[in-house]
């Protein structure tokens, strides 16, 4: 693993925002859903393709908090354009959790 300095974690520009919207995503090679996410005033509404089918169906992501790198540039993932890097951890099985922070706080709210 290569060493960064504190300027190059500065570049990756993480926030949280808050789940809007969220569909399966049958079009993509491996599973995922859909999400709209709302990164607040100063961002607004991304859209992300995740693959965390595994442990979370749509209805259940409504609401809930997470992270997401917001300033790579978008993907083309089949008809959807992924507009942000939602962020997980892969459990024992190599399924993807999702990274939330553990209290409440503001949508458009970076990571230090």
């Amino acid at each position: 693993m290569s060493t960064i300095t504190y300027d190059d974690f500065l570049k990756v520009d993480i926030r949280v925002g808050r789940v809007t919207r969220a569909e399966t995503f049958p079009e993509a090679r491996k599973p995922a859903l859909k999400l709209w996410i709302d990164f607040g005033p100063e961002i607004g509404e991304r859209k992300s393709s995740a693959q965390i089918t595994a442990h979370y169906a749509p209805e259940t992501l409504i609401g809930r908090l997470v992270l997401a790198v917001v300033n790579f540039p978008p993907r083309q993932i089949g008809p959807f354009r992924s507009e942000v890097l939602t962020l997980g951890l892969a459990d024992a099985e190599g399924e993807i959790v999702l990274v939330q922070p553990e209290q409440a706080v503001a949508p458009g709210q970076r990571l230090h």
